[in-house]
């Protein structure tokens, strides 16, 4: 025999009642030996505690209650439930006249959600042509007298099954009533929460069933919950031991009291989807052969009650004294924490139980408060459970550490004496990101990762192009998702929590909408994204002033922006304190050299303890083209350097390259990475320009720029034969001088021989004292710039 149990959304009106009809006629006219269990339908039970909880507000529950009886009849108008409703409104009526109501009556009231699916699914069956038997679960599983959480007597509760199933056996399919049964008084009582799974698991047991099938809304038991991540996958099978962690902690498709009557008969429960009939669902068995981390549950109705005290180092007996006070309130405690002196302990416990709990224990201990042995018991009810299990203890730094590198630090944790199934206890305001962060680290699941940029201009536009060419690459070999949900200019920004649109440039202005950078900080929080860099692709002084913001609220920085790392030196300190105290990261290999690997050579050489004496080179890929143009050419100064804005290797303002400005800043951010605490204003620039071309307006200046011609062409004539001009940065430690200055080198040295619009640095340590380590490449472009903050993007991945 196969015992059949089909959920309330498998019963709601529409689709679903009818493909349960569909399955349960073509198993019985297949002569499959099954039994049917039936839980409420659709929302019953939830809209039967709402009508009671009304009656007892002596608020008017009629319009909902008529709602009720309509949808409930609905599907088939000719089964009499007048019996089932008149006893509801006898109730109803009855609690609103006292304005309170028992457990025993709130059973009376729920049971009714049960009696009526049946009554309706045996009808529908008959009319298909099915022997089928209504059958009331209060006339055979007999339980204690708890109201809301009985207990099932075993052995009448067998006996009764047994003899009912002898009587109507053969070609009848019983319909039986799930959650609901009856005391030695024949009082209703009700099996407490996924009870009617566990009125399945009991018929199983007592009728030594082949297989229990649990229909449901989903295609079985998944990695996670897929309402909170979408990359949940689901698990072929499980086992028993695996599927009661699951259910201990949170799982809504199972629960521990259903697992027990299987495992003591080894009887297979199935997982299968109503809606869904070629999938196979998960099997829950015995053994299974796949071994580790199966799935992450989560209780999300719980609260942490902590119960400190200095007295009670020392002192034996104090967690028994907890539970036995807990116990006698039968208030269950999941998960406990306390060091070995018991000075201090955490106790996670149903939220609805928490006012009782500190009562209780508030009474217990009530002398060990005037002896100050205890000092406080409170309550943090904004708590969730994540519970992994099968992790291995040895291999729980991986999901830790990528909930600190996120900025969630759990409360407290806990694992099995096995070692194989982890819990952490997390605020609930995190819990939806938590999970997300967790499931991408364990399951190998491809690791999304949460980009906003700042900046669409040539840079962050060649960027955002680079990633959209690019993603599908990196998901297919590395195993990264790139999500960019954010895309701003300065006044407005285009957001989608699940990646903008290939096509960003022709999206962008029908989606964007006025920011600030705090609601694109909310945003990310609101939709719990995790993972989180900024990326600054703008020249902006303004801008920068984010950083801090962004880094306190879990943003790694990517930036190609040199401002932060040139301003005052106080601002720049200030920025990594925050990023330390954070373990946030900051990448800025294209502040200087373009897409060339330099600040993470001088980063590694200074780190090592390798002394750098000096550092000289040509940092400005424009100025490079110009001179290294300039230098061999028969040609004008300006026309080389109209060339060079033409080609985009200049700024908007070309003044800003020929001021030595840039090439000072990007001196100044190698200095900093020295530990020399300079300011810009330390630097000794030699501007390019002669003062009059410099303050007038930006259109003036280019009416003029012939003005440089004759400067520039008796400077390139009295240098030495075999020469070149070159606009260096040098940088000394040593001395501590920084200067920015047009030199003339010889053509066959390293400086010299650069083409194009290559930058060079030379390098000079204690190892390398008479031949420098040279870096040279490409050191201008907003490709190559681009390409260069996309790789300080690829490095993040790796450390998150």
């Amino acid at each position: 025999m196969k015992i059949l149990k089909f959920g309330g959304k498998s019963l709601a009106n529409g689709k679903g009642i009818k493909t349960a009809i569909q399955i349960i006629r073509d198993k019985a006219k297949q002569q499959e030996d099954i039994a049917v269990v039936l839980s409420a339908r659709g929302n019953a039970t939830d809209e039967l505690l709402e009508m009671l909880e009304k009656a007892a507000h002596k608020e008017s529950y009629h319009e909902q209650f008529t709602a009720f009886k309509a949808y409930q009849s609905q599907i088939d108008r000719a089964v009499d439930f007048s019996e089932e409703f008149t006893t509801l409104e006898n109730l109803f009526q009855g609690v609103s006249l006292l304005g309170d109501y028992s457990e025993k009556i709130k059973d009376q009231v729920v049971s009714q959600g049960e009696i009526i699916a049946a009554k309706l699914v045996t009808n529908l069956l008959k009319k298909e042509g099915v022997n089928a038997h209504f059958t009331d679960a209060r006339n055979l599983i007999k339980t204690d007298n708890v109201f809301g959480n009985a207990r099932p007597l075993d052995v009448i509760s067998r006996k009764n099954v047994i003899n009912h199933f002898k009587s109507h056996n053969g070609t009848t399919v019983n319909i039986v009533t799930g959650f609901i049964g009856s005391n030695q008084n024949n009082e209703t009582t009700t099996l407490g929460r996924n009870g009617s799974n566990y009125t399945a698991a009991l018929l199983a047991n007592f009728l030594d069933a082949e297989e229990l099938q649990n229909y449901t809304h989903v295609d079985g038991i998944f990695t996670a919950n897929p309402d909170l991540v979408a990359d949940a996958k689901k698990i072929e099978e499980l086992s028993f031991n695996e599927a009661n962690e699951l259910a201990n902690f949170g799982a809504n498709i199972l629960h521990a009291k259903t697992i027990v009557p299987l495992i003591e008969k080894n009887i297979p429960l199935r997982i299968l989807n109503t809606f869904n009939s070629s999938d196979e669902g998960t099997i829950i068995k015995q053994k299974t052969i796949k071994k580790g981390i199966k799935s992450i549950s989560v209780l999300d109705n719980v609260a942490l009650v902590n119960l400190e005290g200095g007295g009670l180092l020392g002192r034996v007996g104090v967690d028994a004294r907890i539970f036995k006070t807990l116990g006698e309130k039968d208030i269950n405690v999941s998960i406990i924490s306390q060091g070995s002196s018991e000075r201090g302990i955490g106790l996670v416990i149903d939220a609805n139980q928490a006012s009782n709990a500190i009562i209780a224990l508030e009474r217990e201990f009530e002398n060990d408060f005037y002896t100050k042995d205890v000092n406080k018991i409170s309550v943090i009810d904004d708590v969730a459970v994540i519970s992994i299990v099968g992790q291995n203890l040895s291999e729980f730094h991986k999901p830790y550490n990528a909930l600190i590198k996120n900025q969630i630090v759990p409360i407290l944790f806990n694992n099995t004496v096995s070692g194989k199934n982890v819990s952490l206890v997390v605020k609930k305001t995190q819990l939806h990101k938590a999970i997300n962060v967790i499931h991408g680290q364990i399951f190998g699941i491809s690791k999304k990762i949460n980009i906003a940029v700042f900046g669409k201009g040539l840079v962050g536009g060649t960027l955002l192009d680079q990633i959209v060419q690019s993603k599908k690459d990196i998901l297919d070999k590395n195993n990264i998702k790139l999500n960019v949900f954010a895309v701003a200019d300065s006044q407005h920004v285009y957001l989608d929590k699940n990646g903008i649109a290939d096509n960003w440039q022709e999206t962008f202005p029908k989606e964007k909408v006025a920011y600030t950078v705090q609601q694109i900080i909310d945003y990310a929080k609101n939709n719990h994204l995790e993972n989180l860099i900024a990326v600054d692709t703008t020249a902006s002084k303004e801008f920068i002033h984010n950083y801090i913001s962004l880094v306190n609220n879990g943003f790694d920085l990517v930036s190609a922006n040199k401002i932060a790392n040139t301003v005052e030196y106080s601002f720049y300190d200030t920025l990594r304190k925050e990023l330390k105290k954070h373990q946030k990261n900051y990448l800025y290999e294209t502040n200087v050299g373009a897409g060339l690997p330099l600040i993470d050579t001088i980063k590694l050489l200074h780190k090592s303890g390798e002394k750098i004496k000096k550092i000289r080179g040509v940092f400005s890929g424009s100025l490079s083209y110009l001179f290294n143009t300039f230098s061999v050419e028969d040609v004008e100064f300006s026309t080389v350097l109209k060339q060079a804005e033409e080609k985009g290797f200049t700024e908007p303002d070309a003044r800003e390259d020929l001021s030595g400005n840039d090439v000072a800043r990007k001196l100044l951010i190698l200095a900093r990475e020295l530990d020399l605490k300079h300011e810009f204003s330390d630097i000794t620039i030699q501007n390019l320009l002669p003062v009059h071309l410099q303050a007038i307006s930006l259109q003036k200046f280019k009416n003029n720029i012939t003005d440089l011609d004759q400067t520039y062409k008796l400077i390139k004539a009295n240098q030495q034969k075999n020469h070149v001009l070159r606009y260096v940065g040098d940088l000394s430690t040593e001395t501590g001088v920084l200067e920015v200055k047009l030199i003339s080198v010889p053509s066959n040295s390293a400086l010299g021989q650069i083409k194009g619009s290559d930058s060079i640095f030379e390098i000079y340590t204690e190892a390398y004292k008479e031949q420098p380590l040279v870096i040279q490449g490409a050191g201008a472009g907003a490709a190559v710039t681009a390409r260069g903050v996309f790789g300080d993007i690829l490095r993040l991945t790796e450390k998150l």
